[in-house]
């Protein structure tokens, strides 16, 4: 934890920045890319006259900060902001020379934005909250309410009353190549105040963020009302094979059923094939749009037909497919998102801000550690012990086989029973959550103090947490209820998104500053998530029996989960390179690119396994149509959180788990060598894996 011990100030910035890079940029006055209203307004002549009155009233040891600061706020005026002569006057009556005067103003801006963001997250909340809870039918007005975003406009009103200018006067812009080159002397200061100017280095419209709202606002919607109703379902030869009644959400609940059906044998084997079959019409949009969140008809997934229950025929209408809905509404979101990039000129593209903004991870470091897994030795060899176990030849669906879990001797029926008998409303959840967290590790004070910080709301989608950004407010968990309580599938997500929430309460609540809030990107919090979800029985008191024969399994479940999302990323990532490929695509051009790059990464990693080629299933999850470029964060996750569980496993779960937790939003690299003392790769998984594979030849 060098950064940690290593100390600066923020006077002695010289040496921390990446002084070349910065200047560079300093006014970009005929970028004939940028819209006009993002060029700077400030004449280079002003620029150089204003750095030189500075260092005169100032002195020489001010003049590298004070060459930085000037350039960050020419870069960012505006003709709206006034002329060059307001401009200087801006620089020299805001320039903080004083250490202690310069730290009580970035006290005080940490103090204010914490309440601001904070307030703003929680209107946002509000305005979402019948779409996102299950609490009856969504009123019209509810739609237009979701699609609001009342924070756009708060970094546009921040520089229009100059708070942005002052603050990008005085502390520095970092690049993600400064932070890593500089990072490891950093103390925990420097770290926050360079997440303070993240804040700032960008000057984005309020109408391009609210564009980016309705659009991404719209996809969420859309798959949180995806359901199938499974009692709907007929074999060729008309037979059913799921209760009616039961209702499962695309992708997770789909995924869920198929990989709960391990334990039931050659009918078991049956509903995943159908389960498969469903999930390859919705990729290929070939599903009845009659079918989707609606059970009135019955539905045969293998011929893709559909008729009246009393046997008849339906209206043509009826059977008519749904119409690339899917595709155009990821269509929606990248050209949402498109309409940033002249914004960002060092990132023009979404999926560099992705990767370095908010990843701080470059696009081929992550690719790199995903093909790394997938064309791994242990893999193969993975795939080949699960067709010995199965008995027969792998089919696609195997991507999620569940026979390494604890709870593959488990029928879901016994599951569901257990679960819906402890947790038959949100309350019940909301008043287990001190005795769930002390089980996990936490001490009884501390799982109180957590339990305080969370709330339990029914989600109408899947399920997802959602963290609060002041510390006087509570973190949200959103999970499934049915009419009987809770179910397996709703617990199981419950206590993934309980790890969500717990490290959003110590990110937040016991952060010693308020900018380092969080942890260095979204993957990091699903480690944290997959940490919880992997201890779920042991929760509900369903120990494995032979405690040994679950230390073996667990980094062979950990493997062939990691591949398997791990191909998943791949492909989101592929799709979202041939949009900016091709950004003119019609909806049905993006569902053929889609599904070729489905199969593309499918007979690179899987066919070699699998023996079957041309396979679109890795096209299934939601999160690509609703949460644009994500799911590379879900397979990073995966590998940090066996060297998370790793180092949890070695010592006091609680303790250590809140002190990974609170070290806030670093570079990746920083975070995993303070929390876990190596850096993130998939090594460790790996030797696992290997290590357990020769035991279990023997």
């Amino acid at each position: 934890m060098k950064f940690l011990r290593k100390k600066t100030t923020l006077v002695a910035l010289s040496l921390l920045l990446a002084v070349g890079v910065l200047l560079g940029q300093s006014v970009r006055a005929e970028s004939a890319e940028m819209p006009e209203e993002t060029m700077s307004a400030i004449s280079r002549s002003t620029v150089a006259e204003t750095i030189d009155k500075l260092i005169a009233r100032h002195g020489a040891e001010h003049e590298e900060q004070i060459r930085i600061g000037v350039a960050q706020v020419a870069e960012r005026f505006r003709p709206v902001d006034g002329d060059d002569e307001a401009f200087q006057a801006l620089c020299l009556e805001h320039y903080i020379a004083n250490p202690a005067e310069r730290r009580r103003a970035f006290e005080r801006l940490q103090e204010v934005m914490e309440q601001i963001e904070g307030h703003l997250h929680e209107v946002r909340r509000e305005l979402r909250r019948p779409l996102d809870l299950d609490l009856g039918p969504i009123h019209p007005v509810d739609r237009l309410l979701g699609g609001i975003n009342l924070a756009a406009h708060v970094t546009e009103d921040l520089f229009r009353g100059k708070v942005a200018f002052v603050a990008l006067l005085n502390f520095p812009v970092s690049t993600l190549a400064s932070r890593l080159a500089h990072g490891a002397a950093w103390d925990r200061e420097r770290w926050a105040v360079s997440r303070l100017t993240d804040r700032f280095a960008t000057r984005l419209p309020a109408e391009v963020r609210q564009e980016v709202t309705r659009a991404l606002s719209g996809s969420y919607q859309y798959v949180a009302g995806y359901n199938i109703h499974m009692g709907s379902l007929r074999t060729r030869d008309d037979r059913a094979l799921f209760p009616e009644g039961l209702k499962l959400i695309s992708h997770w609940g789909l995924r869920d059923e198929l990989k709960s059906q391990y334990a039931e044998g050659e009918a078991g084997l049956e509903r995943q094939r159908m389960i498969f079959d469903v999930m390859l019409r919705i990729v290929r949009q070939e599903i009845p749009a009659a079918v989707i969140d609606d059970g009135t008809h019955l539905w045969t997934p293998a011929t893709n037909k559909l008729r009246a229950r009393d046997g008849g025929e339906v209206a043509e209408t009826l059977s008519a497919r749904e119409p690339d809905t899917r595709y155009r509404h990821l269509l929606d979101n990248f050209r949402a998102l498109r309409r940033e990039d002249p914004y960002y000129p060092a990132t023009p593209t979404y999926i560099e801000r992705k990767f370095e903004l908010e990843r701080q991870m470059t696009e081929r470091e992550v690719e790199e550690l995903l093909v790394a897994v997938l064309e791994s030795a242990e893999f193969g060899d993975l795939a080949a012990l699960i067709k010995q176990r199965l008995g027969r030849e792998l089919e696609p669906f195997d991507i999620w086989y569940a026979g390494f879990a604890p709870r593959a001797a488990l029928s879901e029926d016994e599951l569901d029973r257990i679960v819906g008998a402890r947790f038959p409303d949100p309350a019940a959840f909301q008043e287990a959550l001190p005795e769930l967290l002390e089980t996990l590790g936490f001490t009884p004070e501390r799982a109180r103090w957590l339990s305080e910080r969370i709330v339990v709301d029914p989600s109408r989608g899947a399920g997802h947490a959602m963290g609060a950004r002041r510390r006087e407010d509570r973190a949200h968990l959103r999970t499934r209820f049915g009419a009987d309580g809770m179910d397996y599938k709703g617990y199981n997500i419950a206590i993934h998104e309980l790890g969500h929430n717990v490290e959003q309460v110590f990110s937040l609540n016991a952060i010693d500053h308020w900018f380092l809030r969080g942890v260095p990107n979204t993957a990091f919090t699903e480690a944290f998530a997959f940490v919880f979800q992997g201890r779920d029985l042991d929760l509900l008191g369903l120990t494995e029996d032979d405690a040994t024969r679950g230390e073996l399994f667990e980094p062979l479940r950990q493997l062939w989960q990691t591949a398997e999302i791990g191909a998943v990323g791949l492909v989101d990532m592929q799709v979202w390179r041939w949009l900016y490929e091709n950004p003119s695509a019609t909806p049905a051009e993006l569902r053929e690119a889609v599904l070729a790059n489905a199969r593309d990464v499918w007979n690179r990693f899987f066919a070699p396994h699998f023996g079957q080629e041309d396979v679109e299933l890795l096209a299934i999850y939601s999160h690509m149509i609703s949460n644009a470029l994500y799911l590379p964060d879900y397979s990073l996750g995966h590998i940090i959180a066996f060297q998370i569980d790793r180092a949890l496993r070695r010592g006091d779960f609680g303790a250590d788990f809140e002190r990974m937790a609170r070290l806030g939003r670093l570079t990746p690299t920083a975070w995993m060598e303070a929390a876990v003392g190596e850096p993130l790769a998939a090594t460790a998984l790996l030797e696992a894996a290997r290590t357990s594979l020769e035991t279990v030849e023997r």
